[in-house]
């Protein structure tokens, strides 16, 4: 029987502390960026064990950010993964460069570090590798190639919050090399729109220039009690700040983050146990040695056993008041990228292949034990009546 209400694919996990926490903002004078962002920026150094960190309005414009400061342009060429969001991909295109994808590791859906090694030419300028799902890729070997060749590596952890490598158990956004963040809506941590940039200092500093037009003084340090007016501008930047408003959010939220990972691996460990032996799908294999946010929870269809395809699948859900997600459309077959490359579906199979059969099932800390059991009671139906 269907469950009676929808349930969404990644509903928010609010507490009454993020609402005071808002509303205090508000009855005060400032609402941009200002001395919430800042704390917010300094709780999530302390978090993650970063350098330095800049909020930002998203995730995307830190990634666009990180090719402005390592210089790509015109005749470079960045390498990143295949099955990401579409805006791994832009950035690149934002500033001129070549997007150079290689393949993934078909288990695990991460970016496989062999094909990076076939792809890199002396062109290659970043390796933007992809932390899927949740689980860190293998860092270790990919800065080793990086470093090389004196190539820069900058980390998409928009998925990766909390998550750790595999390198004595350092927290993702504590390496060298610039990582970001995201706190969209659907989100581990979520400030509705924002992102965060981690790495070294004195990059750190030079993107929060490029961040607020170039300027060099915000707008809390010109208005505030015995500030100044004057500023400069060192070169033309983006609008790309967060607001106090998404910070006190932001703060909340990291001070739960524990109570939140808790509750999704309570989900997960539900559908775990539900999907141990079932002959219908697989779901995403962990890589070893390190830890995933479980951002996501992938499983990929075994079609072969069905009689209707993934989108059914979806629908077939969907009218048990299930909702799901699929992530991601590879990049390679959306029409801008195919026609400037001149890829094909076949152009990277693993991809390709995993793309016609995966699909996200919901997963929330805002889940209840009840809702996960209304999630695995509707695939288990669907497959059954569906079985080949």
């Amino acid at each position: 029987m269907a469950r009676a209400t929808f349930l969404s694919f990644s509903p928010p996990c609010l507490s009454e502390q993020e609402i005071v926490a808002v509303s205090e903002v508000l009855r005060k004078d400032w609402l941009s960026s200002g001395p919430k962002t800042k704390e917010f920026e300094q709780t999530f150094c302390q978090v993650v064990g970063a350098k330095s960190a800049l909020a930002l309005n998203s995730c995307t414009a830190g990634l666009h950010l990180g090719m402005i400061l390592h210089q790509v342009g015109p005749g470079c060429e960045v390498i990143t993964s295949p099955l990401t969001f579409c805006a791994t991909a832009n950035v690149v295109e934002h500033v001129g460069g070549s997007v150079v994808l290689a393949d993934i590791n078909p288990d695990t859906l991460l970016i496989d570090e062999s094909q990076i090694e076939k792809n890199l030419s002396n062109k290659t300028k970043v390796i933007v590798p992809v932390h899927y799902a949740g689980t860190p890729c293998n860092m270790p070997a990919i800065n080793a190639v990086a470093a090389t060749r004196g190539i820069a590596v900058v980390e998409d952890a928009a998925h990766c919050m909390p998550g750790k490598t595999t390198v004595a158990g350092e927290p993702v956004g504590s390496s060298d090399n610039l990582t970001l963040f995201s706190f969209y809506a659907t989100k581990n941590i979520t400030t509705g729109e924002g992102g965060m940039m981690t790495g070294p200092q004195a990059l750190v500093d030079e993107a929060r220039s490029f961040a607020l037009h170039g300027m060099t003084r915000n707008a809390w340090g010109r208005f505030a009690k015995g500030g100044s007016w004057k500023y400069d501008v060192l070169q033309p930047g983006y609008k790309y700040n967060l607001t106090d408003m998404a910070a006190a959010l932001g703060v909340v939220q990291l001070s739960r983050v524990n109570e939140l990972f808790a509750q999704r691996m309570k989900i997960v460990g539900i559908y775990e146990e539900a999907f141990a032996r079932n002959e219908y799908f697989v779901p995403l294999k962990q890589s070893a040695g390190v830890e995933s946010s479980r951002h996501l929870y992938v499983i990929q269809l075994n079609l072969e056993k069905l009689t209707i395809g993934r989108d059914e699948f979806i629908t077939q859900l969907s009218e048990r008041n299930i909702g799901t997600s699929v992530h991601y459309t590879p990049v390679h077959q959306l029409t801008y990228y195919a026609k400037k490359y001149g890829w094909t579906p076949e152009s990277f199979p693993n991809a390709y292949k995993v793309g016609q059969r995966m699909l996200s099932l919901p997963l929330s800390s805002a889940m209840s034990t009840d809702d996960a059991c209304d999630v695995v009671a509707a695939v288990k139906d669907v497959c059954a009546k569906f079985t080949r």
